[in-house]
């Protein structure tokens, strides 16, 4: 695929605690006060005149979720975690949507805004579903772990000293299920939201029905997919950090301002970014640039405002 110049299109990831800070319990009331916050960026990148996806993520509040299902137990029908993710992904959505519009109103701007629930097609066969290795839900005692795996089917690990949790799959994103919707609704002028918390995992029967898959899917890796198949020519992903760092939490601890997608790979070989934190965000910035992408940009959400003026934040280019 050939590569696109900069223009007026992003896609924008915005990261967990865009919308839960660490240490919170996670009430409505923080999280619209989160969002009031972390959306200025998003406001300013409208204001420069960009067409912009958002996708978001969803770890604090689809784990709320399973506790609330976990409590239901005796008293409501169990929801499947595919489902359970479909929820949060349009309460989340509708949140987003709602503290955007407001502040669109207040500046006078008239995008539109639209929340798309969206359906990501992984491989029935991807080796993820061999290992799983992405933590989901409440904790539970030693002593409930061989009963909860043989009544529920589960696989359950301990999650660093702190307790015993499910582990799920996490396969690798292939193709988003509405693709051309999204592209047709940017293409209107409308802000879309959509791919929450990576989107909703579907796998394809041998007849090519979608079934609901009981995993998690990577929402940078998905972000990356749907910004290729908008051909956006930026991705931004929001996380926690403002610049990535080099050997973090050292004492050569060392910010880098931009690097190529080879100096990327390197670092990332080097054991740099660990996959369960930087490391999904590098691969999905690569995997986004090597597929025809022009630069990605990695940062705080509070800080993005920073980061387009050049005083903060992470380039990675080709």
């Amino acid at each position: 695929m050939p590569r696109r110049s900069h223009g007026k299109r992003a896609v924008v990831a915005l990261g967990g605690n865009a919308i839960t800070r660490p240490g919170e319990a996670g009430t409505v009331e923080q999280d619209y006060a989160n969002l009031d916050h972390s959306l200025e960026g998003v406001v300013a990148l409208l204001e420069r005149g960009y067409e912009l996806v958002l996708t978001h993520g969803n770890g604090p509040q689809i784990g709320n979720q399973m506790i609330r299902v976990e409590v239901a137990r005796d008293e409501a029908p169990i929801l499947p975690l595919d489902l359970m993710g479909a929820d949060i992904q349009g309460g989340m959505g509708y949140m987003i949507e709602k503290v955007l519009r407001g502040k669109l109103r207040k500046k006078g701007m008239a995008h539109r805004v639209c929340c798309l629930i969206t359906l990501v097609e992984v491989d029935a066969s991807d080796p993820a579903f061999d290992n799983p290795t992405k933590f989901v839900g409440p904790f539970y005692r030693e002593e409930e772990v061989e009963k909860l795996s043989r009544e529920r089917g589960w696989v359950i690990k301990e999650d660093s000293g702190r307790g015993w949790r499910r582990v799920v799959p996490s396969p690798k994103p292939i193709a988003i299920i509405e693709q051309h919707e999204i592209t047709a609704l940017l293409d209107s002028g409308a802000v879309v939201i959509c791919g929450g918390g990576g989107g909703i995992p579907v796998s394809r029967s041998r007849s090519g029905e979608l079934e609901g898959v009981e995993g998690v899917i990577d929402k940078d890796l998905a972000s990356a997919i749907i910004a290729l198949g908008v051909r956006s020519p930026e991705l931004v992903v929001l996380t926690g950090a403002e610049k990535v760092l080099l050997n973090f939490g050292t004492l050569e601890e060392t910010p880098i301002s931009i690097m190529s997608v080879l100096e990327a790979r390197k670092y990332q070989e080097e054991g740099h970014f660990p996959a369960g934190s930087m490391g999904p965000k590098i691969d999905a910035a690569c995997r986004f640039i090597e597929g025809g992408g022009s630069r990605t940009l990695i940062t705080d959400p509070f800080k993005l405002g920073d980061a387009l003026e050049g005083h903060t934040g992470t380039w990675i280019t080709p």
